[in-house]
């Protein structure tokens, strides 16, 4: 894995060992013996993925380099190719980018010699949170043959649903989507059914925000959008005894799902975010020891308490 751009271009037993180390990470610390720097480049906003990569990255022991864009030379015109190669020459040994661009990767592949990470790309690709959906669902059942799963919501503008949909299925789960009218994203072969048939037929419940600021402007059917095409208390009650919740947030409380209910039994929702931290640990380990950056002499072991949550 040279530099990780999309769930894709993952074996199903590629992906499995990942979850192994994720799991291996949750009760073991790294000390590192060389000092490696990282630099998260989030050209949009990110509260739970940026977070999440300091705080992975900080577990393993690496220093994390500063950039925002209000205070970065990009105000003043700067590329996202000149930022990358500037944090490549100044030392970062990891560039981890999120970008408005659904194809950032191609502006910048083959002229950076450091490994790259995909932490967003436009409305085309997440897949570090497809690891950590993946996981936890996996978590749940052990399984996802034949698994019913059902992706909820803006389908059209969810980089979300398109990295979850073609790896569910490569993994023999069974996928759905369910969306309002002008939220769906026919170019994407999967299904369509109503939320209805959705909480009665499926094994979890993936719902996605609504993205305002991707809309030319706010849809009329808004006002009662929870109420017709999302998760609300009476249609909770008609989903499996066993089916679980997930949200990949930020949340909209009472518009994509009742308020009640992001942290009701079924919710896996937090569970999600500390996934998070140690699927992106292991995306990070693997892929510095692909480059040779990283390797069994370079890091000590060290046993800390299992998490008890």
């Amino acid at each position: 894995m040279r530099h990780f751009i999309s769930a894709n271009q993952l074996t199903v037993e590629e992906i499995m060992r990942l979850f192994e180390t994720a799991d291996w990470y949750r009760g073991t610390g790294l000390e590192l013996k060389q000092q490696l720097f990282a630099a998260n480049l989030f050209f949009e906003p990110s509260t739970r993925t940026k977070s999440s990569f300091i705080i992975a990255q900080r577990k393993l022991g690496m220093e994390v380099l500063d950039f925002h864009t209000e205070t970065s030379s990009v105000k003043k015109g700067e590329s996202l190719y000149d930022t990358a190669k500037t944090f490549e020459s100044i030392g970062a040994n990891l560039l981890v980018v999120r970008h408005q661009s659904d194809s950032w990767f191609e502006k910048l592949k083959g002229n950076i010699s450091i490994p790259m990470i995909n932490a967003g790309a436009g409305t085309a690709e997440h897949p570090t949170q497809c690891l950590l959906d993946l996981m936890t669902i996996y978590q749940e059942y052990r399984t996802f043959n034949d698994l019913k799963i059902v992706i909820v919501g803006d389908i059209k503008h969810s980089r979300v649903a398109q990295s979850n949909a073609y790896a569910l299925k490569a993994l023999g789960a069974k996928v759905f989507f369910s969306a309002a009218p002008g939220f769906e994203a026919y170019q994407l072969d999967f299904p369509y059914i109503s939320i209805e048939e959705a909480v009665n037929r499926c094994d979890a419940i993936m719902l996605l925000r609504t993205q305002h600021e991707r809309h030319d402007q706010r849809s009329a059917f808004m006002t009662d959008y929870l109420e017709n095409y999302g998760l609300t208390k009476g249609r909770e009650k008609q989903m499996k005894k066993h089916a679980i919740i997930l949200h990949p947030a930020p949340i909209n409380r009472g518009v994509e799902i009742d308020s009640d209910l992001v942290e009701c039994e079924r919710s896996r929702i937090f569970k999600q975010m500390e996934n998070g931290v140690y699927i992106r640990m292991a995306i990070i380990t693997n892929i510095l020891q692909e480059w040779g950056i990283m390797n069994e002499n370079t890091i000590e072991k060290c046993k800390t308490a299992i998490s008890s949550r």
